[in-house]
């Protein structure tokens, strides 16, 4: 256990354990040049769970701690050289428990880096036992810092020394950590990136402005996630840059007649080239991502035959990563996603001749919600067991333009009738997810099945992508059973019967 302490601002190093020495019996061990690096994921994933992860780095030593954000209270520590980039890295261990449900699929990034001298001490007893370990951290621009760590046996010492500690010397418990402290001098904030902007409106706002507003929304976090996908940092760079792309896409073709036609239908056109040349390297990051969870689903005995299947989609993806970062590296990608942020930032025309422009955004939002849903009812209504897949997928295409067009609009509706269609589209999404997934990886394993039949595997490989098929194609059932299980309930519940009143529709 550690109890963290901080000095008051005019007490220095030597002055402390000049003070202290007087009082307990000291035994210096080393002083040492030490790096902190403080560690995160580009979207705070760590700091949201209340967790700090540093990594302490010197001659002698490298050690990971994680601590809780509130208190600074170390709740796990590792010697280890370096910090891995993915939780997955860590060997089996308290730390690899307390961040692997928070990161996820998301990579360790540095979020900030300190230098400090490093004391250490042992503080003694008359018979020359160590009762209690004193680290301090000696930095030049935050307040010195202590951490005494307790020994068992010695717990008894712990509550005279802190109290010498606080009482004598000034010291105070503390009450932030030092992360908080360098981050608020390095001007940096956390939490700043979220995927899902909010995104508010007055329901009186010409929709042209509005319409901007939001595509400026959306653009920010395309150029958030810009270099990151570039660099295949992780993950979710990909799947945000393109979730913004869809976005944009949806409201470009329907949220009609608030630009004007041709500026509308050259971006439409430039956004529906961006999901095109990010859907298969997306697709292919899903495949690797379920790839465990699919390797497990196998007979132990028989989950390395999947390891040339592994490593085929591994070399497909780094080509198709490649030719996407050719793609966001060409001239067509960034003149035009900068021709539409100069567009995003001119003034409104006072008097614009687009039909929609000057609508107040509420009107246009109830015009374009009602539509919308009112598609989707219908097509969801007509979804049966022998639907083929085509069917599925235009729903999964209509449930999101709803999705995205109520988090364009939700500001304008009340939060307590909003909310619960929201979670009914997400429920849906993930579950019409689920079956369009299966139904895509289906079509990709049954083509690298002719690719690795052409050269000479195993066949237990083979045998073990025919079983990974027969299980997709299980999967790719129940999904659609659910799916028509849930809407069902959903078209007789009250989320439904709100949205009919509140567009104001006949039920």
């Amino acid at each position: 256990m550690f109890l963290d302490f901080e000095f008051p601002i005019n007490l220095t190093t030597e002055k402390f354990i000049a003070q202290l020495s007087g009082k307990v019996d000291l035994q210096p061990i080393s002083r040492q040049y030490t790096l902190k690096t403080y560690y995160d994921s580009f979207d705070w994933r760590l700091y949201t769970h209340g967790i700090t992860c540093e990594l302490n780095q010197s001659l002698s030593s490298s050690t990971l701690v994680l601590r809780h954000l509130e208190t600074g209270r170390i709740i796990a520590k590792e010697e280890l050289d370096s910090a891995p980039a993915f939780s997955r890295q860590f060997k089996q261990g308290e730390i690899r428990s307390l961040i692997e449900p928070a990161l996820e699929m998301r990579a360790l990034l540095s979020v900030c880096k300190l230098n400090y001298q490093c004391h250490r001490l042992n503080i003694i007893n008359k018979r020359g036992e160590t009762m209690l370990n004193l680290f301090i951290e000696e930095h030049d621009l935050y307040n010195n810092r202590a951490s005494m760590q307790l020994i068992d046996g010695h717990e008894h010492a712990a509550s005279e020394i802190s109290a010498l500690l606080t009482a004598e010397l000034n010291l105070k418990f503390l009450d932030e950590p030092l992360l908080l402290t360098a981050l608020k001098l390095q001007g940096i904030k956390p939490k700043t990136y979220t995927s899902r902007s909010a995104i508010n409106l007055d329901p009186a706002m010409r929709a042209d402005i509005a319409g901007k507003f939001i595509y400026s929304h959306l653009l920010k976090t395309i150029k958030d996630n810009e270099q990151g996908t570039i660099a295949h940092t992780d993950s979710e760079f990909l799947h945000d840059f393109r979730i913004a792309v869809r976005k944009t896409r949806t409201g470009l073709n329907q949220i009609k007649g608030i630009l004007p036609e041709p500026i509308n239908s050259y971006y439409a056109e430039f956004f529906s080239w961006l999901g095109q040349i990010t859907s298969q390297p997306r697709d292919l990051d899903v495949l690797l991502l379920d790839f465990e969870r699919y390797k497990e689903s196998q007979p132990a005995s028989t989950q390395e035959d999947l390891s040339p299947l592994h490593e085929l989609i591994q070399a497909k993806q780094e080509k198709a990563h490649k030719e996407l970062v050719r793609k966001l590296k060409s001239e067509k990608y960034l003149f035009t996603l900068s021709e539409w942020e100069q567009y995003l930032k001119e003034p409104a025309l006072r008097n614009p001749l687009e039909p929609n422009a000057k609508l107040p955004i509420k009107e246009l939002a109830d015009r374009r919600l009602c539509k919308i849903y009112g598609r989707l009812m219908q097509r969801g209504e007509a979804i049966t067991e022998q639907s083929p897949a085509e069917a599925l997928h235009e729903v999964r295409k209509t449930c999101k333009k709803l999705h995205y067009l109520l988090e364009f609009f939700q500001s304008l509706y009340p939060e307590d009738q909003i909310k619960p269609l929201v979670k009914s589209l997400k429920v849906f999404q993930i579950v019409l997810g689920e079956f369009q997934d299966a139904e895509i990886q289906i079509q990709a394993l049954k083509l690298f099945r002719e690719e690795i039949l052409a050269n000479p595997v195993p066949a237990d490989t083979v045998s073990a992508m025919d079983r990974l098929i027969q299980e997709l194609g299980a999967r790719r059932h129940r999904a659609r059973h659910d799916f028509i299980k849930q809407f069902t309930a959903f078209s007789q519940s009250e989320s439904h019967s709100v949205l009919d009143s509140l567009l104001a529709l006949k039920a």
